[in-house]
């Protein structure tokens, strides 16, 4: 039988690999980051960690390795693994400690990995450093076996290999052998494949499932993802604000989330399996420092109420292993938990064309790696252009945009042919194409606030004054459903979610006819994600055209109309939403829907919860 997590009250018993007792993590002024943490972990059983961004997922996932951010600082509980206290060790000791009984795997394995070391070079000195004295035919016998344990080559030739030879799924899979080669008794895995595509994603997660099961190894996932966190954990644990809001095994909390904001998370996931109308949770999250008494959760709470405002809710149990704390628990359960299905998208490309590409070709180097693309979209139609790590995907998209290094295509906006390169094309058709980036914090100006981010854009293309510009940019802000406070910020001042809504507003500002999305959605927060797609739509209605470039078939169902399916540099297939992921054709198609993570499909990825 699985086994509850523990009420803060329940005695912690020696059958856990992992107990985790009273975890609190503080700023050095005393300000909360997380507190009155509590779970125990069997071998084997894997932990998910949710909630938004500034929830303390991280901050507690490190905390069991004795680790907190500079800053901050561990101030109460108790982390025992494999019976021993990592919050009573320093130095030497704590060291030891991790990664020969708790390891850790980074969200991003580039940052992990010394690009001067080879992959070989680098888990061999992960086995001298905690088993000194080990003889090499030893550590040669175990570096080919944690190799082919995650599924890499177990071959000389790959161990010379240095990490930038290696593709992203690669790097993070060596990552993985170096945590679990000396078989920890506890891993914590920091959201490893929130920028993998979903073929590479769900390799990850079977891999991770079957040495965590084979190996006895108790891990702690942390993810904003819940989707993902369904195929891999055995219980869930939902933190807001730095406290536990619920607690429950896998298959009763996406059957039945008890806690208002578990369900709020959930109907803001858009799902490859159903079009369903998407709920952003409204308003963000509080920061340390600024939480609200009583329930931290009740400012954005539709179920709020005065008690809730001043009153801090206690865990209750709601059913067998699940506690939520809820004042006003009994009406959260009887809410809905089905999400409401949307018809299926209609294209517009039919009636009137707006861009059309045909022999699109593009190359690095001597590799050619989009090959012979055409597509078309049509005015207020988004095509979603999608594919694994590789596939042209963003090559396609900076070609359509102009910034390609070597792209070669015949294309045609609003019946007009455009040059290949932006500095040819004339003014008005750079401002008609627009790309909004991945990454919003690296596209905008730390140096500079909002508002002069976006007067520049304004100014560049018209001479006006600055009350007429500052106009616009209050107007262009609205439309993003950001506050005009927003202009007297900096980037550094906003959340994820609003540095990409103030991309799109600069985008926006050059009234474009097509915007270009590439993996625009693909870091943020679900509620914050559900939002931008929703603010997607709403330019649509206005007649905006989208080619949006993801790896997430979810969000793909949620905001597209048709589909395009690229597999190293060619199309593969393509055709309206409800075709494509509905009744896929070819073969790598139906791969990639098969391992998208999904709330509504029924089948679980992996099974065998902890019995």
């Amino acid at each position: 039988m699985t086994v509850d997590l523990m009420t803060p009250e329940q005695t912690l018993v020696q059958e856990f690999a992992v107990v985790v007792e009273n975890l609190g993590v503080a700023l050095d002024d005393g300000t909360e980051i997380v507190g009155e943490i509590n779970f125990g972990l069997l071998a084997g059983e894997v932990l998910g960690v949710v909630g938004e961004s500034g929830s303390g997922k991280t901050t507690v996932g490190t905390a069991l390795l004795g680790y907190a951010r500079p800053g901050a600082r561990i101030y109460s509980g108790r982390v025992l693994v494999g019976g021993v206290d990592v919050l009573g060790l320093a130095g030497a000791e704590l060291q030891a400690v991790r990664g020969q009984r708790a390891a850790y795997v980074p969200q991003d394995p580039g940052s992990a990995l010394d690009p001067g070391q080879r992959v070989g070079a680098l888990l061999r000195e992960v086995l001298v450093q905690h088993l000194p004295g080990i003889p090499n035919n030893e550590i040669e016998s175990q570096i080919m076996k944690v190799i082919a344990d995650v599924g890499l080559p177990a071959e000389p030739g790959f161990l010379r290999l240095f990490p930038h030879q290696l593709s992203g799924g690669q790097q993070q899979r060596v990552v993985i052998a170096a945590a679990f080669a000396l078989r920890p008794t506890l891993v914590v895995l920091d959201e490893p494949t929130t920028a993998l595509d979903v073929t590479t994603q769900a390799r990850i997660l079977e891999t991770l499932r079957e040495l965590c099961t084979r190996h006895r190894v108790a891990a702690v996932y942390v993810s904003h993802d819940l989707a993902v966190v369904k195929d891999i954990a055995d219980r869930v644990l939902v933190l807001y604000a730095g406290r536990v809001v619920e607690r429950a095994a896998r298959s009763t909390l996406f059957v039945a989330p008890a806690h208002p904001y578990t369900q709020g998370l959930l109907a803001a996931i858009p799902d490859v399996a159903e079009r369903t109308a998407l709920a952003p949770i409204p308003g963000i999250a509080p920061v340390p420092g600024r939480r609200p008494s009583g329930c931290a959760f009740a400012p954005r709470c539709v179920l709020a109420t005065d008690a809730c405002r001043h009153e801090t809710p206690a865990q209750v149990l709601v059913g067998s292993g699940q506690y939520a704390a809820c004042v006003n628990l009994e009406v959260a359960t009887l809410r809905p938990k089905t999400p409401v299905p949307l018809p299926a998208a209609v294209s517009a490309v039919a009636a009137t064309p707006l861009l059309v590409v045909r022999g699109a070709n593009a190359y690095y180097g001597a590799t050619h790696v989009v090959r012979d693309v055409s597509l078309t979209v049509g005015v207020g139609e988004c095509l979603a252009v999608v594919g694994e790590s590789g596939s042209g995907k963003t090559t396609l998209a900076r070609g359509l945009a102009g910034i390609g290094e070597r792209f070669e295509a015949e294309v045609t906006l609003a019946g007009t042919p455009v040059p290949a390169r932006a500095r040819k094309r004339a003014p008005e058709t750079r401002k008609s194409v627009q790309l909004v980036f991945q990454n919003p914090q690296r596209a905008l100006n730390p140096r500079r606030t909002v508002g002069d981010t976006l007067r520049a854009v304004v100014r560049h293309f018209e001479s006006i004054g600055r009350v007429e510009a500052d106009r616009r940019v209050l107007a262009v802000l609205d439309r993003v459903a950001l506050a005009p406070r927003v202009a007297g910020l900096r980037p550094r001042d906003l959340s994820g979610g609003e540095r990409q809504r103030v991309a799109i507003a600069r985008a926006l500002l050059c009234e474009p006819a097509l915007l270009i999305c590439d993996e625009i959605t693909s870091a943020l927060d679900v509620s914050v994600q559900a939002a931008v797609l929703e603010l997607l739509r709403g330019l649509q209605d206005d007649g905006l055209s989208l080619l949006f470039v993801t790896h997430d078939l979810g969000v793909v169902r949620a905001v597209a109309d048709r589909v395009l399916v690229l597999r190293a540099g060619r199309v593969v297939e393509q055709g309206s939403v409800s075709d494509v992921l509905d009744n896929p054709r070819n073969s790598y198609t139906q791969t990639l829907i098969g391992d998208s993570p999904s709330l509504r499909r029924n089948d679980f990825r992996y099974r065998g919860e902890i019995a």
